[in-house]
């Protein structure tokens, strides 16, 4: 009986505020009793919330990249005229109207030559005696971001087409189709992924926090044997789970960030090119909250499963 030796709290006064008081202290004095199970079980959660960070910040950011990509989902209509001001804002208009354009972009034959011009940089002298005539004036159209799959763009093109004075309608559909089946296996891979690693993080947990139960089987059993209900005795170790979810997440999420500027700060010695210019971003504050609350969940569900399993055997 050396093991209870110690001197464990008591409730002093009675009602919801006492019960609390007693449970936190019960906690507390648990957790000085075993600092070494507690800083593994923090250290098992903080290193598995680790994990899971890492991949979604890899994952977010790959989103973003796939966002930025998608503006350049883009329909041309080329016109072999210049056209009138009037013509101009009439067929702008009438594109606008469509509910699926995000924004139209006139560019004039003057305009088409600069541009081709700025792509051969260095080179400007092969184009010396053409003349901006030659270059078709054209429509630019940028679509909005719901409207940037392979169905959508060809029911935009189709609507397009149905305008009168309307001109040669190009918008790359081998790439459009390309990229959304890009974009289409990168989440089903991220959705499996991401579920594979939360099924493990779980599993990981649980089986660390059945040990810090185990080690106190003796307290339990005497507890369950001087007439202790089921709630009594769960509830300390459900509120220990959930200090211990909770600095799990907190110590992930530091350590993700501290990951995070190591490397955006150092990344140039190993990269072609600046994440920071690239646009390369932390976790969003939804995301970071997220993960808090996946750590409470991951402590108060790893000690739940500890205990069913640990008490349907003491039971049998």
């Amino acid at each position: 009986m050396q093991k209870f030796a110690h001197k464990r709290p008591a409730m002093t006064t009675t009602g919801a505020g006492g019960r609390l008081s007693y449970f936190l202290a019960r906690v507390i004095a648990n957790m000085r009793q075993n600092p070494f199970v507690n800083l593994v079980t923090i250290g098992t959660i903080t290193l598995a919330l680790l994990i899971v960070s890492l991949f979604l910040l890899v994952f977010v950011n790959l989103e973003n990249a796939a966002e930025s990509w998608s503006e350049k989902v883009q329909v041309t209509i080329y016109f072999d005229r210049e056209l009138t001001q009037q013509q101009q804002t009439d067929l702008k208009n009438r594109i606008v109207a469509i509910p699926e354009t995000s924004r139209v972009n006139w560019v004039g034959r003057e305009e088409a030559l600069k541009r081709f011009k700025g792509r051969l940089r260095g080179q400007e002298t092969l184009l010396d005696g053409i003349r901006a005539e030659i270059l078709p004036a054209s429509f630019e159209i940028t679509l909005k971001k719901k409207s940037r799959s392979s169905e959508a763009v060809d029911a935009y093109v189709t609507r397009l087409r149905s305008i009168s004075g309307m001109g040669e309608i190009q918008y790359g559909e081998e790439w459009v189709r390309r990229f959304n089946t890009f974009l289409a296996f990168m989440r089903v891979v991220g959705a499996l992924l991401g579920g594979f690693l939360v099924l493990a993080v779980v599993f990981i947990v649980a089986n660390t926090i059945r040990l810090t139960i185990y080690a106190r089987r003796d307290e339990l059993e005497v507890m369950s044997l001087v007439g202790a209900t089921r709630l009594f005795i769960k509830m300390p170790f459900l509120l220990e789970g959930l200090i211990q979810g909770l600095a799990g997440g907190l110590l992930s999420l530091l350590l993700l960030f501290a990951t995070y500027e190591l490397f955006l700060h150092n990344s140039g010695n190993f990269l072609t090119f600046n994440p920071a210019a690239a646009g390369l971003a932390f976790l969003p504050f939804e995301y970071c909250a997220a993960l808090l609350v996946s750590g409470v969940v991951l402590g108060v569900l790893g000690s739940l499963t500890a205990l069913r399993r640990f008490m349907s055997d003491s039971s049998g």
